[in-house]
């Protein structure tokens, strides 16, 4: 795996972008909510994870005053299971300080055990819950932070 780098995400990288996140989610983004994301939005920041030439992990959040919000954490099925998700999670932390965040938050799917005990790794605590966040079944999204 010496061959990982992270890297800003780039316009050029949305095709990849997409099929990852059809590969990954219930509820893919489109190639117009990544490129609105990376072209007017001022407060997102997003990273791809490349191994060689192939984008096997992506995350994103916003940057709001001393805040950041994860907006997308994936990585693909074939690395998962090599700690890339901890990396990647990692990374978005250590950029977060960098642009003075003070902590962190994001919501996770209440049945998505693994991510959850990641993120519990990671520092986050359960702060709440948003019932029937989720769109494509209505199930409930947990609410986490951490101070970075």
């Amino acid at each position: 795996m010496e061959e990982l780098r992270f890297r800003f995400m780039k316009e050029e990288d949305i095709p990849q972008i997409v099929e990852l996140e059809k590969i990954c989610f219930t509820l893919p983004w489109s190639e117009q909510a990544f490129r609105n994301e990376l072209t007017q939005n001022h407060f997102a920041r997003y990273l791809v994870l490349e191994h060689g030439n192939e984008i096997v992990g992506y995350g994103g959040m916003w940057l709001i005053v001393d805040e950041a919000h994860v907006t997308n954490v994936a990585i693909h099925p074939a690395y998962r299971g090599r700690k890339l998700g901890e990396l990647l999670m990692k990374q978005l932390m250590e950029l977060a300080k960098a642009f003075k965040a003070k902590s962190m938050t994001l919501e996770v799917r209440a049945s998505n055990y693994v991510a959850q005990s990641l993120y519990r790794k990671l520092g986050f605590t359960a702060a709440g819950v948003r019932p029937g966040y989720y769109s494509d079944n209505h199930e409930d999204a947990l609410i986490m932070w951490v101070d970075l």
